[in-house]
């Protein structure tokens, strides 16, 4: 079989509802290693939470973090990296705007650094419950251009937020998370997963009719309706499982990944 580039969300995709990756889906992923196909890791999740996943996976290659905003090898210098940048300015438009709107937390991170305006009383684990003095959101100690900024806000605060950042700064995305938390995250415009998966397509010579990509939210659609075949979990949100090619027969808690990709690369 021509070798596949095989592009992987984590969250309801490769990690069932306990955000574990089970023996199963390991299996099956090292199988396909095995076989030559790259097996990449698309997430919006930022590395820091997720480096732990590509190390279980035991995989080598690039990872795809923040939606595409940055694309790297853990632990490794690679010639190819990639990083964006939103400007430091409109953050602190954001903590401006948070004196007049019930906007919970604000945070912004690269690769390298994440500060936050208070600590997180969200129980998801993305953000630390302690902030030190270096760590708190501010012009002293955010002195580069991070590549995301996440706004925990108001479900009916959204709209107006989006219209006066766009308004000022029209060079950004925005998207909100899936599921039940209601947060805006900001990155440069133009970036999203797809754009993150074809890079690395283009750089290690891999047509895109062989790209398979997996996704069960919206921030996937870009990824799943742009690569050769796109897979909607079955878990998956309606307008996803709608847009892509093929939808797994099993939902993510259930080894639905594992379960598609054994039939389809016969691993």
């Amino acid at each position: 079989m021509t070798k596949k580039l095989i592009a992987l969300d984590l969250d309801g995709t490769t990690l069932n509802n306990e955000s574990k990756i089970t023996a199963k889906t390991v299996e099956v992923l090292h199988r396909a290693a095995a076989q030559g196909h790259m097996v990449a890791i698309a997430t919006g999740r930022p590395n820091r939470i997720s480096e732990n996943y590509y190390h279980q996976l035991g995989l080598q290659g690039p990872m795809v973090n923040f939606n595409g905003g940055l694309i790297h090898i853990p632990e490794h210098q690679w010639a190819g990296e990639y990083s964006s940048a939103i400007p430091r300015d409109l953050v602190f438009d954001v903590l401006k705007l948070k004196q007049d709107l019930p906007i919970e937390m604000i945070a912004a991170e690269g690769k390298n650094f994440v500060y936050a305006d208070r600590v997180s009383d969200l129980d998801i684990g993305f953000f630390p419950k302690a902030l030190g003095p270096d760590q708190v959101l501010n012009e002293r100690n955010l002195q580069a251009d991070p590549t995301s900024l996440t706004i925990f806000v108001d479900n009916q605060d959204q709209e107006f937020i989006r219209e006066t950042l766009y308004a000022k700064y029209p060079n950004i995305e925005m998207n909100s998370w899936g599921g039940a938390i209601n947060a805006l995250e900001i990155v440069e415009k133009g970036i999203n997963k797809y754009r993150g998966v074809q890079y690395l397509a283009e750089y290690f010579d891999i047509a895109n009719k062989d790209i398979i990509a997996f996704g069960d939210e919206v921030n996937d659609l870009e990824m799943l309706t742009h690569v050769g075949w796109g897979v909607a979990m079955a878990n998956g949100v309606p307008a996803v499982k709608a847009a892509a090619n093929d939808i797994t027969t099993l939902p993510n808690n259930e080894d639905g990944l594992a379960d598609y990709l054994t039939k389809y690369l016969a691993v």
